[in-house]
């Protein structure tokens, strides 16, 4: 990790809360979260991976010249988002995490919450996302992702559809892999943030039993069209999909897409 020198005046960062190039004013910021942000430019440009050690605490005390408690500050904003985990005990301290589409969706959802953003309008969003990602897939032609969906497919196919949890399984699946399929990173942490948001809140099937086995239909001919590189087909079949699932969920909880999304 690279050495930078934060001066702490035991609650905010001088110099900030100014105009930045563009003429917006920052407000002004903690120590705590300049440390946070200097941690994680520090895990990118030194490429560590998820499982890596960060320095110890005396270290970084030396190394970052703030006190104990905004280091342990940032280390905890860093942890509530789920970049980093601490370990206790004898050769703890923080380490890498992957990051987690749900973690980050778990934070978006409180800003939803602050909006008055309801569960609607989070299926809207999927309405509106889903397909455009499946048109990404097939216009990437991946084969390590065709692979893998077709993996998705086949295990669909040897799965007892009439048992829910089973089903459930290989549909979040399904949809998992769709909305991380873009090859854009911010489009596959975004769609897959809020699907992970919907599926915090809803306790039971979309689908009935009888539908099952044409649902696994339909999204094996969603991964043909990837497959096969057409971008159009790939993303109307996904609409037409997503169009029934957002109409299914208004009448299995009509209640509950007028609730504002909350943060859980």
């Amino acid at each position: 990790m690279t050495v930078q020198k934060i001066e702490d005046d035991g609650q905010h960062l001088s110099g900030f809360g100014q105009r930045s190039a563009i003429g917006v004013t920052r407000r002004t910021e903690k120590v705590s979260e300049v440390v946070a942000r200097q941690i994680v430019k520090d895990i990118v440009t030194s490429g560590l991976k998820p499982g890596s050690m960060l320095p110890p605490e005396t270290q970084m005390l030396q190394r970052f010249k703030v006190g104990r408690a905004s280091l342990r500050e940032a280390l905890r904003i860093l942890e509530v988002h789920g970049l980093i985990t601490i370990k206790s005990g004898p050769g703890g301290g923080p380490i890498v995490a992957e990051p987690n589409p749900a973690d980050f969706g778990r934070m978006a959802a409180l800003y939803f919450e602050m909006s008055g953003a309801t569960f609607r309008e989070l299926v809207e969003a999927r309405l509106i996302l889903e397909p455009v990602m499946a048109r990404q897939a097939a216009l990437r032609n991946d084969p390590e992702l065709v692979e893998s969906l077709r993996a998705m497919v086949e295990d669909a196919d040897r799965t007892d559809l009439q048992n829910s949890a089973s089903y459930g399984r290989v549909s979040s699946d399904f949809h998992s892999a769709i909305t991380g399929a873009s090859g854009n990173r911010i489009l596959d942490l975004f769609g897959r943030a809020i699907k992970e948001v919907f599926m915090e809140r809803i306790n039971g099937m979309v689908f009935p039993a009888k539908d099952r086995e044409r649902i696994r239909d339909e999204h094996e001919a969603v991964v043909d069209q990837i497959a096969k590189g057409n971008a159009d087909k790939a993303e109307s079949l996904m609409h037409a999909h997503m169009e029934e699932f957002a109409d299914r969920v208004a009448k299995r909880y009509p209640g509950m897409l007028d609730e504002v999304v909350d943060w859980r």
